[in-house]
Order: C-alpha cells, then structure tokens, then sequence
C-alpha cells in the first residue's frame, strides 16, 4: 500500500513537471505576456514540492493557484500599459475591395482582410490602392487614400 502511495506521488511529480514544461514551451510559441510562462513555473515549483512533501492533489492544485497568481502579481510590471491600439504599429493598408463614398469597402492590412470606410465620406477609393489607416471604430478602419495626404 505504501509503494502505491508513493508511485502515485510520483506520477503527480511528473504530471506537474511535465505540465509546467509544456506551458512554458507554449510561451516560447505564442507568447501571451509572460502568462503561460507563470503558469508552468508554478507548476514545476508545485511538482518539486510535491516530490518533497507529497498531499493530496487538491492542496497541490490550490497552490499552483496560489503561487500563479503570486507570480502573476510579480509579473504585471512587465506587461504593456496605456499603450496604442495594437493596429498603429503600422499605418499602411492596401484595398481589397472598392470604397464608394459613404460605405464600407475591404483593405489588406498586417496580413489580414479588415473591413474599412474612408475618413472623408465624399472620397471613393478604388481597389489595389495604397491607403492610410487614421483610425478605427470597432473592427473597421478609418482610411485615407495616400493621394489625398501627399
């Protein structure tokens, strides 16, 4: 019975390690300011603990919580504040679709299909045109067409 004890102990050592290794790879993936990365430093803190002082799981999961959310409190200096709008890294857009006077049209922008309108509803902007993005309301942007900026 006691070798059952502690072979299950073990396996919870690995679950927690393997489980702190794999967010912290996924960090390295798809970064996600520093969030997944305190996770799986939580977790293999948890699994060290857990191969020193073996409990139940349930006080193993209540202080991964704990010490994510310790780790989190660290970490929030790190994390961007008050900053832009992800959309003006860059200010350039090309048009997909026609934008008639008033209406909504399409442009490429940073790799992706977003709906836009033009700034001056009296202008029309027609496809294939290098645009300005100014602005955004909600998913669309706000565009000018570069001519009428140079």
């Amino acid at each position: 019975m006691v070798e059952l004890e502690r072979l299950m102990s073990m396996n919870l050592v690995i679950f927690w390690i393997l489980l702190g290794v794999v967010l912290c790879v996924m960090e390295l993936m798809i970064p996600s300011a520093f969030l997944e990365s305190a996770l799986g430093v939580s977790a293999i803190i948890v699994g060290l603990f857990t191969m020193a002082l073996p409990v139940a799981f349930s006080w193993q999961v209540a202080l991964w919580m704990l010490l994510s959310l310790l780790m989190f409190w660290a970490l929030r200096r790190f994390s961007p504040r008050n900053q832009p709008p992800a959309l003006m890294d860059a200010t350039e857009a090309r048009t997909i679709t026609s934008i008639p006077p008033g209406q909504s049209g399409r442009v490429m922008y940073e790799g992706n299909s977003w709906p836009a309108c033009c700034s001056d509803r009296e202008i029309a902007i027609a496809t294939n045109q290098t645009v300005i993005v100014v602005g955004r309301q909600g998913n669309t942007l706000i565009v000018m067409p570069e001519s009428a900026l140079l």
